[in-house]
C-alpha cells in the first residue's frame, strides 16, 4: 500500500482488480474498508444466490416443460417462470449497475490519491461515503418501487407479445406457455385475415377517434370559451358552472345515461322526436356503425369541451389587454384578432396539452367502454370481438377478460405503447423541469 505510485501508473492495476472482485482494489490499495467491504458483502451475497439465479434465468429462457403426468398444481407454470425471471434479470441489471460503480469508485479513489498525495482516514472515507450515498439510499425505495411496479409489469406484457399465451392450447398450469417470437405480429399483421382485418379496423378507427374527439374538444372549448370571454353580462358565470358540469360528474355515470338515452328501442331521444313527430321510426343511434361513431365523438364532445373551456379561459387571461387594444385602433375586427392574437398565443400555451389529449384519447377507455361497450358488430366480430367502435384499449379488454388472447392482447398493447411514446417524451421535453435540468 505504501509504494502505490502517485504518478498514475498503477491505475491499470486499480481498474483490474476491482474488476476480478468488487470492493478488492479498496481493501488490498486504497485503504477505504468501508466500501471496500459493502462492494465485497454485495457480491458475496449475489455469488450465493447464482445458482438460483441461474435456475431462474434458464426457466425464463425455456418457460418450463410439460408434465402430464403430474398433478396440475406440480406443473411448471410458465407465466410465473416468465415474471420471476424478468425480476431476477432486474436484479441482475441492478448488480452490474453497482458493480460499475464500485469501478468507477476505486479509479476515482486513486485519482484523488495521486493528487493529494495520501489516503483518506477512515473517518473521512466513513463521512465521505455517507453523504454521497444519502441521496441514493434516499432515492433507492422510490427506485425499487418503480422497478417492480412499472418496469416488471411493462417488460412482462411485451414478453407476453412474443409468446403462444392463449386460451385453449396454452394457459398455465394445465399447459405451458412458449417463446414463438415475431409470430403474434405477424398473424395480426397479415398471416391471419380475419385478425388482421379486425386489426386493421380498430387502428384505424382509433386514430380518427383520437383525432375527432381531441379536435372538436379543443375547438369546441375555445369557441365557447371565446364567446363567454366577449359577452358582457353578469350570468356568464353561471354560464361557466353549467358548460364545466359534464366534465365534473365522472364519465361512468354520464355514459352509461347517454346510453339508455340513445337506447334505440325505449330511449326517451327517440320517443320524444317520435311523439312531436319529426320522426316516424326509431333511429338507431347505437345500432348502425357509423352514425354510432358519430355519436361517440359527440358525446365525448359534450362531455370533455368544458376542460378546454376552462384552459383556454385561464389561457387568454394572460394575454395583455394592449395588444386587443392596440388591434382595435387599427381597424381590426373580432374574427381578424382571433385569427391573428387570441389563436396563436392559445396555441402555442396549449399545444402541449393537445398533445397529450391525444395521447389520453387513444387509451379513452371509458368513453367508448359505458357508451356502446363496442356495439355495433360487424363481420369479424364473431371471431375477434371487436365491434364498430371499439377501439385498441377496449379490444384488449375483450381479448384478455373474454377470449382470453393474452399474446395478441399484448401484440396491441406493444403498438400503442410505440405510438405513444415520442408523444409522452416530447411532452416531458417540453415541461419547465426538463429544460432547468438540461441547464
Amino acid at each position: 500500500m505504501k509504494n502505490l505510485p502517485t504518478d498514475g501508473s498503477a491505475e491499470r492495476k486499480i481498474k483490474t482488480t476491482a474488476c476480478c472482485f468488487m470492493g478488492l482494489s479498496h481493501l488490498l490499495f486504497l485503504h477505504d474498508f468501508v466500501k471496500g467491504i459493502f462492494f465485497a458483502l454485495c457480491e458475496l451475497v449475489f455469488l450465493i444466490f447464482s445458482p438460483a439465479i441461474v435456475q431462474k434465468i434458464i426457466d425464463l429462457i425455456t418457460l418450463g416443460s410439460p408434465h402430464p403426468e403430474l398433478p396440475i398444481k406440480q406443473r411448471d407454470n410458465s407465466i410465473f417462470m416468465l415474471i420471476d425471471g424478468i425480476l431476477i434479470l432486474a436484479l441482475v441489471a441492478i448488480f452490474v449497475i453497482v458493480y460499475v460503480l464500485s469501478v468507477k469508485s476505486a479509479k476515482k479513489e486513486y485519482q484523488d490519491y495521486c493528487r493529494k498525495g495520501s489516503f483518506n482516514t477512515q473517518k473521512e472515507s466513513l463521512n465521505s461515503a455517507l453523504g454521497k450515498s444519502f441521496p441514493i439510499f434516499g432515492l433507492a425505495p422510490s427506485f425499487i418501487i418503480v422497478i417492480i411496479f412499472v418496469v416488471v409489469p411493462l417488460l412482462f406484457s411485451i414478453c407476453v407479445a412474443f409468446t403462444n399465451y392463449s386460451d385453449p392450447g396454452h394457459i398455465p398450469p394445465n399447459n405451458t406457455v412458449d417463446w414463438v417470437g415475431f409470430q403474434n405480429f405477424k398473424e395480426l399483421m397479415g398471416e391471419q385475415k380475419t385478425w388482421s382485418r379486425g386489426f386493421l379496423r380498430v387502428a384505424v378507427w382509433t386514430l380518427v377517434w383520437a383525432v375527432l374527439s381531441t379536435f372538436t374538444c379543443y375547438f369546441g372549448g375555445l369557441i365557447v370559451a371565446v364567446q363567454l370571454r366577449e359577452i358582457n353580462v353578469k350570468i356568464a358565470p353561471i354560464f361557466r358552472f353549467i358548460f364545466i358540469l359534464p366534465y365534473a360528474v365522472p364519465s361512468v355515470v354520464t355514459m352509461l345515461v347517454w346510453k339508455n338515452l340513445l337506447n334505440g328501442t325505449f330511449g326517451i331521444i327517440n320517443r320524444t322526436l317520435m311523439t312531436i313527430g319529426f320522426i316516424r321510426n326509431p333511429i338507431p343511434w347505437l345500432g348502425s356503425p357509423h352514425l354510432a361513431q358519430f355519436v361517440c365523438v359527440l358525446i365525448n364532445l359534450w362531455a370533455g369541451f368544458g376542460y378546454f373551456m376552462l384552459l383556454t379561459m385561464g389561457t387568454m387571461t394572460a394575454i395583455p389587454q394592449d395588444m386587443y387594444e392596440a388591434a382595435t385602433i387599427d381597424g381590426a375586427g373580432k374574427l381578424q384578432i382571433l385569427n391573428k392574437i387570441t389563436l396563436p398565443l392559445v396555441l402555442y400555451q396549449t399545444m402541449p396539452l393537445i398533445i397529450m389529449s391525444f395521447a389520453h384519447n387513444v387509451n379513452n377507455f371509458g368513453a367508448i367502454f359505458f357508451l356502446t361497450g363496442g356495439a355495433p358488430t360487424v363481420a369479424d366480430s364473431t371471431t375477434t370481438l371487436a365491434g364498430s367502435t371499439d377501439i385498441l384499449v377496449t379490444w384488449i379488454y375483450k381479448l384478455t377478460i373474454t377470449l382470453m388472447k393474452y399474446n395478441y392482447a399484448s401484440v396491441i398493447a406493444v403498438m400503442i405503447f410505440i405510438v405513444l411514446a415520442p408523444f409522452a417524451i416530447f411532452q416531458f421535453r417540453q415541461t419547465k423541469a426538463y429544460k432547468e435540468g438540461e441547464v
